[in-house]
C-alpha cells in the first residue's frame, strides 16, 4: 500500500509542477523576494489547480513516510519530474528526445534499486538537537533567499531552486516520525508547526525561482538537493533501515535518480511549450467569456 501511494503522490505532484507554472509565469516577476507572492498566485484559479494538486502529493506521500524510508520517498516524489515530461507528451502532444527518454529509463532503474533496498520501518523519535538545527537550517534559509532572488533569471532560479529543496528536506525530515500518528495529535506537535512552516517556505521559493527558470531546471535542483539532504538525514539521525546486504543499491539507486533528473534539467526539454499551450488556451477562454 505505501508504494502504491508512493506512486500517486508522484502523479499529482506532476499535475501541480505545469499548472504551478503556468500560473508563476502569468506573474511579471521582480528582481526581490514578495511576502506577497502566495497570496498574488491565490487568485489565479490554474494556480489554485496547482497548489491542490501539490497539498494532495504532500499528504500521500506524508502517508508513504509512515512506513517507507526517506530515501524512497523523496526518490519517488522527485519522478514527478519525469512524470511531467510524460503528461506534456501524452496530454499536450509535445515531443520527447532521445537523451529525456534516456534519463526517464536510469531513473525508472534508480527507484527499482531503492525500492529493492529499502526496509518498510516506522520512524524513531526525533532526537532534539536534529530537530533544533532543522528549525535553524529554515531559519538560514530564509535569510538566503533574500539575497538568490536579487541574482538574474537562470542564476535566481536554481539558487531559489536549491533554497526550496532545503526547505522540503526539512518538512520531510520534520514530518517521518509524526507519519505514523495520531494524527488527532498533531496541532500539539511542534514538529508538525515547523513542517507546515517549512512547507510555506519552500512553497515560495519555488512560486519565486519558477518565475525566473524553466520548470525542468528548477525542479531538478529542488529535487536533487532535496532528495540527498533528506536521506542521509534520515539514515543518520531517524533510524531509516536499508535491506540486509543492500547498501550499495541505496547509494547507486540515489546516484541514479539524482542524475537522471539533473539530465532531464541539462537536455533542455520542449517544456516551455507547457505553459505557453495552456496560457494560451487560458487566455483565449477568457476571450471568448
Amino acid at each position: 500500500m505505501g508504494y502504491l501511494v508512493l506512486g500517486l503522490s508522484a502523479l499529482a505532484y506532476a499535475v501541480g509542477i505545469i499548472a504551478q507554472t503556468v500560473a508563476a509565469r502569468r506573474l511579471a516577476h521582480r528582481d526581490r523576494l514578495e511576502l506577497g507572492l502566495l497570496a498574488r498566485l491565490a487568485t489565479d484559479r490554474v494556480y489554485l489547480v496547482g497548489f491542490t494538486a501539490q497539498v494532495v502529493g504532500f499528504a500521500l506521500a506524508f502517508l508513504a513516510r509512515a512506513t517507507l524510508p526517506l530515501y524512497l520517498v523523496q526518490a519517488g516524489a522527485s519522478s514527478a519530474v519525469g512524470i511531467a515530461a510524460l503528461l506534456g507528451v501524452f496530454v499536450l502532444g509535445l515531443r520527447i528526445r532521445w537523451a529525456e527518454i534516456g534519463a526517464l529509463v536510469v531513473m525508472a532503474v534508480g527507484l527499482f534499486a531503492l525500492a529493492g533496498a529499502a526496509q518498510p520501518s516506522v520512524a524513531g523519535p526525533m532526537p532534539l538537537g536534529v530537530g533544533i538545527g532543522l528549525v535553524a537550517v529554515l531559519v538560514l534559509v530564509i535569510g538566503l533567499a533574500w539575497f538568490a532572488a536579487r541574482l538574474p533569471g537562470p542564476r535566481g532560479a536554481i539558487a531559489l531552486g536549491m533554497l526550496a529543496g532545503i526547505a522540503f528536506a526539512v518538512l520531510a525530515v520534520a514530518s517521518r516520525p509524526l507519519a505514523a500518528g495520531p494524527y488527532l495529535e498533531l496541532p500539539l506537535q511542534p514538529l508538525a508547526w515547523l513542517m507546515v512552516a517549512s512547507a510555506l517556505v519552500g512553497q515560495s521559493l519555488l512560486a519565486a525561482a519558477l518565475q525566473r527558470g524553466s520548470p525542468t531546471s528548477t525542479m531538478a535542483t529542488m529535487d536533487a538537493t532535496s532528495v540527498v539532504i533528506a536521506s542521509v538525514v534520515g539514515i543518520a539521525a531517524l533510524g531509516d533501515q536499508i535491506a540486509a546486504g543492500k547498501a550499495a543499491w541505496v547509494a547507486v539507486g540515489l546516484v541514479l535518480v539524482v542524475a537522471a533528473v539533473i539530465t532531464m534539467a541539462i537536455v533542455k526539454p520542449h517544456e516551455s511549450a507547457v505553459p505557453n499551450r495552456v496560457t494560451a488556451a487560458i487566455d483565449e477562454e477568457a476571450t471568448a467569456r
